[in-house]
């Protein structure tokens, strides 16, 4: 049957022994954490999976997807849209799939983000915010977007620096066609746990810090940190939405180290 979901088995396991395994530590860290594990909000990081295994995903109850690069995006909001049609048309329903852009935007790719996400979670700029709230002149809607902090000051990493967090946050009040949800930070691909939790500590305080001062309203109540390799250890620095890929799906050869990556398509 071509509409089959495949069962994925590898020296790991099945995806839904994997799945499974990442939300029930997801769910012992929210505990650890003082909070339910309803609380944290897990995006999956699709860029490595295929179509099939996002079906399965969805079939287990899973919404929330990630793609790095808006060509893709566009072409899985696609697919699974198609089969969201066909599951409507046979049962009379359809779970809701919510896809998060979380890759580096170039802003030719600005149109079609804004167009096909339900969170922009890599907004690095206040001259990218400026043009994504160009674009979403056309919605009906606000589009929601997280802010992206460079916490540790990684000249390789992008994003905002923690000390303009306040002044740019200020700006995007500014904006009516963007709702400013949070902050996105990433943790060094070096150092180990205590690294990690340091970054994740300062993404936590300038978070909060935000949230005291009134700007952003009672809307800036998302902090997505955390991926694979740290996401219990951002769970207990307070993020509630953590991005995992590679847990789930496991590791290949084109993945980068990182699930937040550079859009590099040339228009």
């Amino acid at each position: 049957m071509q509409d089959a979901i495949a069962r994925v088995e590898t020296m790991d396991g099945t995806l839904k022994e994997r799945y499974d395994e990442v939300k029930r530590r997801i769910a012992a860290a929210a505990i650890r954490s003082g909070r339910k594990p309803e609380q944290i909000m897990l995006v999956v990081v699709s860029k490595s999976g295929t179509i099939e295994q996002i079906r399965e995903l969805i079939s287990f109850g899973q919404q929330d997807f990630g793609e790095n690069r808006v060509q893709q995006l566009i072409q899985r909001v696609a697919q699974i849209d198609e089969h969201l049609v066909r599951l409507r048309e046979l049962r009379g329903q359809a779970p809701e799939v919510r896809w998060h852009m979380i890759g580096t935007i170039q802003r030719n790719k600005v149109r079609k983000a804004v167009e096909f996400s339900r969170l922009i979670q890599s907004v690095d700029s206040l001259r990218l915010a400026e043009e994504i709230h160009v674009q979403a002149a056309r919605r009906e809607q606000p589009i929601d977007i997280l802010l992206e902090v460079n916490v540790s000051g990684e000249i390789s990493k992008h994003g905002i620096t923690g000390a303009a967090v306040r002044h740019v946050v200020q700006q995007l009040d500014t904006m009516v066609n963007i709702r400013v949800r949070g902050l996105m930070c990433m943790a060094p691909l070096v150092g180990g746990t205590s690294v990690a939790r340091e970054t994740f500590d300062r993404g936590f305080e300038l978070f909060t810090d935000v949230r005291q001062s009134g700007q952003g309203g009672k809307t800036f109540d998302l902090l997505s940190m955390g991926m694979s390799g740290d996401f219990e250890e951002a769970i207990l620095a307070g993020a509630n939405i953590v991005r995992v890929g590679s847990a789930i799906f496991g590791a290949s050869e084109s993945e980068t180290s990182s699930e937040s990556d550079t859009e590099t398509e040339i228009a």
